[in-house]
């Protein structure tokens, strides 16, 4: 029997797709591969006891990260504590009360922008409304500033979380004679919990390394610090800093940093992913 042009044309169509999909994988790995290659590299070598333990040195001292590890945790601890309860209210509100209002769908475009605005503009922002009136830099005006990136992720996923809740089970508990709130207490947010709490790690993972922001609003401290009134050490401004410096002790603590973030992000994502896995199950 003769072979079918049109299906030997649709097989030589797949076959050069499925190549193409391939090579796209590869070609995206690679540099995946090199890249995580290189920051594990270049930053072991930064990587000691001291590290952990001692103060940002000064140019050829021996010295660590230990205070901007303190103040990254603190400003994104704080710019967590201001985005999760306002970007999960929020995400309630246009999936179970505002829903397709003109209130809500004004609140949508504003998140869109907000997710699409580049950082260092919310970090301009922070700075010409809270850094300025208060006469100075302050973690607590990083945290603002990181919290703005934040909050529209939440809002994203929250909201479309609770989209995917059947309304069968809102309907059962309303037929109970359940008020709403209870409802989304005990029923819907119950149901979403698990990616809800993906959203929030991924959001803590995207703030984690933002320097745009930050050099507008905490900027940097060579010493320790935890008021939060005042300038505030991190660990992508000590990558900023030590890593256009010519030297060497500083370059090899600027690579240690990221390695650091590096590997938060991948833990914050791995416990990300656990958390799906754990609320699909």
């Amino acid at each position: 029997m003769a072979n079918n042009p049109k299906k030997s044309i649709r097989q030589f169509k797949n076959k050069l797709a499925t190549i193409f999909a391939y090579f796209c994988v590869i070609f995206s790995l690679f540099w995946l591969v090199w890249i995580a290659a290189l920051i594990v590299i270049k930053g072991i070598n930064g990587i000691s006891l001291a590290t952990f333990t001692q103060m940002t040195p000064a140019p050829n001292e021996p010295g660590g990260l230990l205070n901007a590890i303190v103040g990254s945790f603190i400003i994104c601890g704080i710019a967590t504590l201001i985005g999760t309860p306002l970007g999960v209210l929020s995400g309630i509100y246009l999936a179970e009360y505002g829903k397709k209002s003109f209130l809500a769908e004004c609140l949508r475009i504003i998140n869109d922008v907000l997710l699409s605005a580049p950082s260092i503009v919310l970090g301009l922002f922070i700075f010409v409304v809270v850094v300025t009136p208060m006469g100075g830099f302050s973690a607590i005006a990083g945290a603002l500033a990181l919290s703005l990136l934040q909050i529209p992720v939440v809002i994203r996923t929250t909201e479309n979380m609770l989209q995917m809740v059947p309304n069968h089970l809102r309907e059962s508990s309303a037929a109970l004679g359940v008020p709403k709130y209870k409802t989304i207490l005990n029923v819907t947010l119950k149901a979403s919990w698990s990616g809800i709490l993906t959203g929030l790690l991924l959001s803590i993972a995207r703030i984690a390394g933002e320097t745009g922001p930050l050099l507008f609003t905490s900027l940097n401290n060579q010493f320790w610090n935890i008021d939060i009134t005042e300038p505030t050490a991190s660990l992508p401004m000590v990558i900023y800093k030590f890593a256009l410096s010519p030297y060497q002790n500083w370059i090899d603590l600027a690579w240690a940093a990221v390695l650091i973030i590096t590997v938060s992000i991948l833990l914050l994502n791995i416990i990300a992913r656990y958390a799906v896995n754990k609320g699909k199950a």
